[in-house]
């Protein structure tokens, strides 16, 4: 089984389909025994996103709370097939975490395989971008294989997304797909939740694990199964947060 130290991928209240506040969530970390947490609340273009002057905020709370080191980030809406993104590029930039994902508010519509690869390669090829969301969705299939290589080339994280069986099950048969991709490109990946309340952070992601020791993927590609992988991805990533809170990690 392969050990998880930190969520990278979850919401607040102040995306109003959550329950918790950023303390709430902290604190439920920290009792799972978690070692840090992203807090990646869902950028303008979602109709239920918080104001812009909620991310620049964020900001200013304290690296550790309660007890846990938290990252401060978002999960930034892709908005057509160049790439572009719903957050201005200086915010991204001075985020410690941010993530790249579709969804159909934004990006409405099936893309073509062509379109998908098109635009994954854009986000990959982006410095401001960290982690790519729940991309295994059935509307967007992309070339794994190109595209994860292509994330691996520019330290892209990429993400299995705990939510997805519950919430986009028609893609879920995909992951698989998209983990061996990662694992033959030597793709980092992270393994989250997505959670959008302390009872789905508590759930936890046993169920993607499964996964991994199905396909043998390599403990040392998955992120946050361990603070010293995490510590380094942050460092690879040029993230000041580092310096901040690496010996709280």
């Amino acid at each position: 089984m392969y050990p998880i130290i930190a969520d990278l991928h979850t919401h607040t209240l102040a995306s109003s389909h959550a329950f918790n506040t950023v303390t709430e969530m902290a604190r439920a970390a920290r009792e799972m025994g978690y070692r840090a947490l992203a807090i990646t609340d869902h950028a303008p273009a979602m109709p239920d996103s918080p104001h812009i002057w909620h991310f620049y905020n964020l900001l200013k709370l304290p690296d550790v709370m309660e007890g846990i080191p938290v990252l401060k980030g978002a999960e930034a809406n892709v908005l057509d097939t160049e790439g572009t993104l719903d957050l201005p590029v200086e915010l991204r930039a001075s985020m410690d975490w941010v993530i790249a994902s579709i969804h159909g508010d934004c990006l409405p519509g099936a893309l073509s395989v062509e379109q998908a690869t098109h635009l994954w390669l854009k986000i990959a090829a982006d410095p401001t971008v960290d982690m790519i969301g729940h991309s295994e969705q059935a509307e967007h299939v992309y070339d794994y294989e190109r595209v994860a290589r292509a994330f691996a080339e520019h330290h892209k994280v990429v993400e299995l997304n705990g939510n997805s069986w519950a919430v986009r099950p028609q893609g879920a048969a995909n992951m698989k797909a998209l983990a061996l991709a990662c694992k033959k490109a030597g793709c980092p990946i992270a393994v989250n939740s997505d959670a959008h309340s302390i009872y789905h952070l508590q759930a936890g992601v046993g169920h993607l694990l499964s996964l991994l020791e199905e396909i043998d993927f390599p403990e040392e590609l998955v992120i946050n199964s361990s603070w010293q992988r995490l510590l380094r991805e942050l460092e690879l990533h040029n993230k000041p947060v580092v310096n901040r809170i690496g010996g709280s990690l």
